[in-house]
């Protein structure tokens, strides 16, 4: 059962078959979010994906940074307050054969995409975030048989 189908700009349907959320900054107990955070956040993402959601490779979209004005920034000992989206969301999507000499019948691909947005929702093929429907699917993808 699909939880999600996103129709991709070239007309490819892929159907989200699983998801995880979490909250971006779901451990930070003190300080602020700030550049290096984040790319330490985003850095371990594509590892932490695959261990949540085995079994495809994951394909990470780099999200939006919010970056606060640069004033007071003396007062801040790690540089300027720079955010990321509210939401960490990991989802298996899955759709027909990226090879075109693969039976549909007995094959389809699959591929883990990570991406943040900000709100708890499951994406729509009218509403899905643009970095989810930007994905390259015939290059991240990969094709197995059922």
């Amino acid at each position: 059962m699909e939880l999600a189908l996103v129709v991709l700009p070239n007309g490819r349907d892929i159907a989200l078959t699983e998801v995880h959320l979490t909250s971006t900054y779901g451990g930070l107990l003190e300080g602020y979010p700030m550049r290096r955070l984040n790319d330490m956040i985003m850095g371990g993402l594509a590892q932490r994906a695959a261990r949540v959601l085995p079994g495809a490779p994951v394909h990470v979209v780099d999200p939006p940074r919010t970056r606060e004005s640069d004033l007071n920034v003396g007062s801040l000992p790690f540089g300027p307050v720079e955010s990321l989206p509210a939401v960490i969301v990991m989802g298996r999507f899955s759709s027909g054969p990226v090879d075109d000499g693969k039976d549909p019948v007995l094959h389809r691909s699959r591929l883990v995409i990570v991406w943040l947005q900000d709100h708890v929702a499951l994406p729509s093929p009218e509403g899905a975030p643009a970095g989810l429907t930007v994905v390259d699917w015939e290059r991240w993808a990969e094709d197995f048989e059922i």
